[in-house]
């Protein structure tokens, strides 16, 4: 999230950086506090961000760090009209107040000539130490420790205010807020885009992009979820209100004026004109577990709609294989993406199996970042972020063809066939078995 947010508002990942796995802290260069202000406005992930005016691995290299922090840098925020506030906070170990304050103590030789105000400060400093993240063997000495001066919070508020739990309109597999706003930031989301999801359902998709100014539109094969009819899916309620849809969930946020459209539609034969029309694609396609995997064309099998429905609405529709999805949505975000735009969704997979090259391509689309959320031991998904960097053209229609240098075994198109339906039947099995 943070490196999708860096290459949207500006800077980068600082060379000083210390690459230790799983440390929760990042230095970054950024070349502006408001553009570093305008990060934080945007991560769910990040908790804040602070001027960093010192670091070191033990306490005697973070003072001689601070020593020879520039002083036209640091006297601005130090003026004896100023008032201020020391704040200490240790990752993985729980310090007495009396260790706070001999550390905060230490710092005496910084030239501090305002007032301490504990309550309402104008400018707040922090120490930040790093026990590691290991809680069974948590060091004596912290493995690195930072100063700097606080600017701003992140905005792991939206993650409350955005609650599915509080939300008006929710199917079984709404997207839980936190990761919605995730999707949006992987995509880089900004005010005026338009943000397409093809597989839309209840919409909370949706909702991210816009609190971002992003005009958004979706569609589902589902008849139902589009209208808001049928079943519902919350607790001690059985049927749908009139006001439960997408557009009311924006209304909710105070969102409605972003809100393009919903359609009915299949996923596998796009209904849109030719030309690119999307400046991001977010989704989290059905796995076939919670949410059946449905396209219209078999004569053989037929869904209605709820007996709830206003309409005697009946379509044809067949299995839609899990690979074939992929498939569709990677030709469907070649085709119909700007250049340079996102395709965002996330990909179910069974974790001893899992290779990279398991993972979808597309001549028209780089891999940008696989991120993984483990849903057990042996299941999890990746949220699989890729950006169009090239035109699409008429040769690019058959992405099996062209993807067959991506598979594992070379000519066996249906290795990802096999590989899929093996995942949805062992997370259906798990999801069955937690059941019980």
């Amino acid at each position: 999230e943070i490196t999708s947010l860096l290459s949207l508002c500006g800077g980068q990942f600082s060379s000083e950086q210390e690459i230790r796995v799983n440390s929760p802290f990042l230095i970054l260069n950024i070349p502006s506090e408001e553009m570093a202000r305008g990060l934080m406005k945007r991560t769910v992930c990040a908790k804040s961000i602070f001027e960093l005016w010192g670091h070191g691995r033990s306490a005697g290299e973070l003072y001689a760090s601070l020593k020879n922090c520039p002083m036209d840098k640091m006297l601005p925020y130090l003026q004896s009209d100023s008032t201020y506030k020391v704040h200490i906070h240790t990752f993985n170990k729980t310090l007495t107040q009396a260790q706070k304050i001999k550390k905060i103590d230490a710092l005496e030789f910084l030239p501090f000539k305002g007032k301490v105000n504990l309550k309402n400060p104008e400018h707040v400093f922090w120490i930040l130490e790093d026990y590691g993240m290991d809680p069974n063997n948590v060091p004596e000495e912290p493995f690195h420790l930072y100063f700097g001066r606080w600017i701003a919070d992140g905005q792991r508020e939206l993650i409350e205010s955005y609650s599915v739990k509080k939300r008006h309109f929710i199917g079984n597999t709404s997207m839980d807020a936190c990761l919605s706003f995730i999707m949006a930031n992987h995509g880089r989301v900004k005010p005026n885009d338009v943000v397409y999801d093809p597989f839309v359902g209840t919409g909370g998709l949706l909702i991210s992009s816009a609190h971002f100014g992003a005009y958004v539109c979706g569609t589902d094969i589902d008849y139902n979820t589009i209208h808001g009819l049928g079943k519902a899916s919350r607790k001690n309620q059985k049927w749908r209100g009139p006001d439960e849809n997408i557009r009311a969930n924006l209304r909710q946020y105070g969102l409605e004026k972003y809100y393009l459209d919903a359609l009915v539609s299949d996923s596998s034969r796009p209904i849109w004109r030719k030309g690119t029309l999307f400046d991001a694609i977010i989704t989290d396609p059905p796995y076939g577990i919670r949410e059946a995997t449905r396209r219209t064309g078999s004569p053989k099998e037929t869904v209605k709609s709820s007996e709830k429905s206003t309409e005697n609405h009946i379509f044809v529709s067949s299995n839609y294989h899990l690979s074939d999805i992929f498939f569709d949505l990677l030709k469907f975000a070649a085709e119909y993406l700007v250049m340079g735009g996102r395709l965002v969704y996330w990909l179910p997979i069974y974790r001893p199996e899992y290779t990279e090259d398991i993972i979808p391509r597309h001549p028209c689309l780089k891999l940008i970042s696989n991120c993984e959320q483990m849903l057990s031991s042996h299941t999890s998904r990746r949220l699989i972020t890729m950006e169009k960097v090239k035109e699409f053209k008429d040769q690019d229609q058959n992405s099996y063809q062209l993807d067959a240098q991506y598979m594992p075994y070379r000519g066996h198109n249906s290795f990802r066939e096999k590989y899929f339906s093996g995942v949805t039947k062992r997370i259906a099995k798990e999801e069955k078995d937690n059941q019980k």
